[in-house]
């Protein structure tokens, strides 16, 4: 049996044999499997906390699973972040050894920088300093009011220097889109979204990256200022590494949509697809055949320029197509 990063083989099993299945109720799933009742209450436990399955409303309440393209594309992305991080933290390691080996300084390599004013004041000179592109990794805690970042943010663009931001999925919900996506077009900005950011980082040009000390904090009042070094490079490789795996926004560096508005059916189909109702169960309840259902789920993810079903469901919550899907079938058209 090919293990799905993360689970265990007993939490596997559980996760397959409702795959695999029509909805079950949790009596049905019992008769299913042969593990004891403590061992199959540890694993639903574990599969609710990773969002693999979810209660179908009715009498009595039924598991219906996650889509698996779309759950196990999050434990991937997860786990990927965390070979990415580990990647890094090796890198860094290296660099401190050839450094102390070498009999450098590491001061000179990596500067801490501790206090509100002076991280204040470190954040704002990489962006006045920026010559040719600013990077930058956001998430929260902020240290610039908005309107300050705004301020520093709009100088940069106008001097002409590129400007790559990628956001969290709990940043972009904060966000306004269309104030954050309407000016970047105009600019030479572009803006992707993550599943979950890794840490903060701000880059300028190849010369300076700012970052945490804190792998979470709850505020930041002190940062290290990382100069041209291996480990600086680690910093350059990690982002791009993430830009290449990150969802544009829409109006940043995407192309416009053939249609801003879904047709009532596609619109079912993608708040469905959202909620975590299985493929043939949402074709029948359009009244769909399933070939038809999977033409024109293609075309839908086509349409979003989209590769994978969580991709298709982040860009149409950002174009406002998810609603809550209504209990009454739509007329396929």
């Amino acid at each position: 049996m090919l293990e799905i990063i993360g689970l265990d083989t007993r939490t596997q099993m559980v996760y397959e044999t409702l795959v695999n299945s029509p909805p079950l109720t949790l009596e049905e799933l019992r008769q299913e499997l042969t593990i004891s009742e403590a061992d199959l209450n540890s694993a639903l436990d574990d599969l609710a906390a990773r969002g693999l399955f979810t209660w179908a409303r009715g009498h009595p309440k039924r598991l219906v699973p996650a889509p698996p393209d779309i759950a196990l594309e999050i434990l991937l992305l997860e786990r990927q972040q965390q070979i990415n991080q580990a990647r890094l933290f090796t890198e860094q390691l290296a660099e401190r050894h050839r450094l102390a080996s070498s009999g450098e300084n590491p001061a000179d390599v990596i500067e801490v920088i501790s206090g509100r004013a002076a991280v204040t004041e470190s954040i704002k000179r990489v962006f006045r300093d920026a010559r040719t592109q600013i990077r930058l990794i956001d998430m929260h805690p902020y240290v610039l009011a908005p309107e300050i970042l705004t301020s520093l943010h709009a100088e940069t663009l106008r001097r002409g220097v590129s400007y790559r931001a990628l956001y969290d999925v709990e940043t972009v919900a904060s966000l306004d889109l269309r104030a954050k996506t309407e000016p970047a077009t105009a600019g030479s900005e572009q803006v992707r979204v993550l599943p979950a950011a890794p840490t903060k980082l701000l880059m300028s040009d190849d010369r300076l990256a700012l970052l945490p000390i804190q792998s979470s904090p709850r505020e930041i009042d002190s940062i290290a200022a990382v100069h041209p070094s291996a480990v600086l490079e680690a910093l350059h490789s990690l982002f791009e590494t993430l830009w290449q795996t990150a969802l544009p926004l829409p109006g940043s560096d995407t192309p416009a949509l053939i249609a801003d508005t879904p047709t009532p059916v596609d619109s079912r189909i993608v708040a469905l697809m959202t909620a975590g109702v299985p493929d043939r169960a949402i074709a029948a309840q359009l009244g769909l055949s399933y070939r038809t259902f999977q033409r024109r789920t293609r075309a839908l993810m086509d349409l979003l320029g989209a590769r994978t079903r969580f991709q298709a469901g982040l860009q149409a919550a950002f174009r406002g197509w998810v609603h809550h899907p209504n209990t009454s079938p739509t007329a396929p058209e």
